[in-house]
């Protein structure tokens, strides 16, 4: 399928119509979806309409931007207005929203064409998709592997080609790593750039929301339409939102200026040889390229993982307490009395790894414990952020490893959930102090799967992040390589 700018391009000078461009896109989701099971629904009635509302604003010669007729996918936890939202839970099994998301209202008025709802791991918790209440997605480049988590859906639509571009959601690495597993640039905003407004929420002071892409224009391209203010998200950032497309440049200019950190403690920590070599070379080619590379210490990132799983149950179990069977929902058979209800309820809409991380949450914030573990969380969150802060002072952007491993086969870790939790090692640290980063191809393992190089701006310095990851992707290359399904 081709790039944002090839289909735009062919749309203005009506080579091709928005329709056809959908019904391509629908057509090649049809026979692929039985084997990678990217999404929990399939909008085809929806794209089509709304890639007819694209062909009639050019046909009376208006002018579209470059997301107009572009086939979409969306996570299932971002609310869209008339159709069903699940955040692949039963507990959300018949709920259709009233409303629609800033991120999905900014998509509508942008002309893109939503081809369908991708599946993720139950309210967005996991990093495997295998959590979905409904089915496990599987990764197009091997389909007995997993895709990641918790925005699987989002990663291999776009890795299998079913869509141009996709949106997930990230909480602790929930773009990123599926994007490094499934061989696609997924980026992590900076906290607060993108509107959270009817996103369902996990953990509210973590979750962002960013795009996949084949390419990184195309990322920066999706970015620039769903970044900006919105006065319905609290959290929301009251800055200008600047053209992250135009900013791309071919080439560092001039060599030497741009100063690259390699994260000391995220080499020899447990990842794979693959991987570490894989973007040791990455390093090698950026500094070819005319970076400046430095060796920098976060000593405060081991810390990342503990930390973060007192901070996301703990938010969870508050975010979560609203499903009680009586306000929307799933409910369960009437208990005989109110408390009896509410337990039924939970006990079979939520599956064991929501369960799991409320209990965890719960558990943090009781009396007698709040001090010992989530206030102590707080203060390790802070001093990791200070490790940032030190780093950026030094350097442009930081680099490290995506994942500690290449996508692992399905049912391998499902019984090991810490061990499930080590495939978020790398990224957590990033949604802790609230920064901008991006999982880009570096190469691929000997059985053929895809690693990810995560690159880690500064706050609001998403130009930096997308211009090295586009000087990078342009030399390497590895973007032209597809999965044997589509060869």
């Amino acid at each position: 399928m081709a790039s944002i700018r090839e289909l735009h391009q062919q749309l203005v000078s009506k080579e091709r119509s928005a329709v056809e461009i959908a019904q391509e896109a629908l057509n090649h989701i049809e026979k692929t979806e039985p084997s990678v099971k990217s999404f929990l629904a399939v909008t085809a009635d929806h794209a089509i309409a709304q890639a007819k509302q694209v062909d009639d604003k050019i046909a009376a010669g208006e002018e579209i931007g470059p997301l107009a007729g572009i086939p979409i996918g969306i996570k299932d936890n971002m609310c869209t207005k008339g159709v069903k939202t699940t955040c692949a839970s039963k507990m959300l099994e018949n709920f259709v929203p009233p409303y629609e998301s800033t991120v999905t209202q900014k998509l509508i008025d942008a002309g893109a064409v939503m081809v369908g709802k991708t599946n993720l791991d139950e309210f967005a918790m996991g990093s495997s998709t295998e959590n979905s209440a409904y089915h496990t997605t599987n990764n197009p480049w091997d389909l007995a592997c997993v895709p990641g988590g918790s925005s699987g859906g989002s990663a291999a639509s776009v890795a299998a080609q079913e869509c141009v571009v996709s949106i997930g959601s990230d909480t602790g690495g929930s773009i990123r790593q599926p994007a490094s597993f499934c061989g696609v640039v997924g980026m992590k905003p900076t906290y607060g750039l993108v509107s959270r407004y009817g996103l369902v929420a996990f953990a509210s002071s973590l979750d962002q929301i960013g795009p996949f892409s084949r390419s990184v224009e195309d990322s920066a391209l999706l970015l620039e339409a769903i970044a900006g203010y919105d006065p319905k998200d609290s959290t929301s950032l009251k800055v200008d939102v600047p053209s992250y497309a135009k900013s791309l440049r071919p080439d560092f200019r001039p060599k030497g200026k741009l100063k690259v950190g390699v994260i000391k403690e995220t080499f020899g920590t447990g990842a794979d040889k693959a991987v570490e070599e894989a973007v040791e070379k990455a390093v090698e080619l950026l500094q070819e390229l005319g970076a400046e590379i430095q060796v920098i210490s976060c000593p405060r990132f081991q810390y990342g993982l503990p930390t973060y799983y007192i901070i996301a149950p703990s938010e969870a179990s508050a975010n979560l307490a609203r499903y009680d069977g009586v306000k929307y929902g799933f409910r369960a058979e009437e208990g005989e009395n109110l408390l009896d209800m509410y337990c039924k309820t939970r006990a079979a809409g939520f599956g064991p790894e929501v369960k799991r991380r409320i209990a965890v949450g719960t558990y943090a914030l009781s009396a007698g414990y709040y001090d010992a573990y989530y206030l102590k969380a707080q203060k390790a969150r802070t001093l990791i952020k200070k490790d940032f802060e030190a780093a950026f002072a030094k350097v442009d952007v930081l680099i490290s490893p995506t994942a500690p491993t290449t996508a692992f086969r399905a049912g391998e870790k499902a019984d090991d959930p810490i061990a499930m939790y080590l495939s978020d090692l790398m990224t957590i640290p990033v949604n802790l102090a609230g920064l901008p980063a991006l999982s880009i191809p570096c190469g691929f393992d000997e059985g053929g799967m895809p690693i990810g190089m995560q690159i880690i701006g500064n706050v609001l310095r998403e130009d930096q992040v997308l211009e090295v990851a586009h000087v990078y992707e342009q030399a390497a290359e590895w973007y032209k390589r597809v999965p044997q399904i589509l060869a």
